[in-house]
């Protein structure tokens, strides 16, 4: 157990080091472009937005048969009323 907190610790104390350089060396640079002459500070940009993913077709439709497959067999169980099938069918087929 000593050894994992050692261990543990030492990685904080190298991802702290490393953050604080990369943000002096940030600093650092961005003064030097602003001394320059006819600088300007960079405008951050949007971000592209990202493209819907719709679920493919056949995996929907596979969903939906493996659906209809499950009310049939409840409806044979005896579990599902027919009136209860048609209206669950009729929902999930839209």
């Amino acid at each position: 157990m000593p050894g994992l907190l050692r261990g543990v610790a030492r990685t904080a104390v190298v991802a702290g080091t490393a953050t604080a350089v990369s943000n002096r060396v940030s600093r650092r640079q961005q003064g030097r472009w602003a001394a320059q002459e006819g600088y300007r500070e960079p405008q951050p940009q949007a971000a592209p937005p990202e493209p819907q993913q719709a679920a493919p077709p056949a995996d929907d439709m596979n969903a939906k048969l493996d659906q209809l497959k499950d009310l049939g067999e409840l409806r044979k169980q005896g579990v599902l009323t027919e009136a209860e099938f048609t209206e669950q069918k009729r929902r999930l087929l839209g």
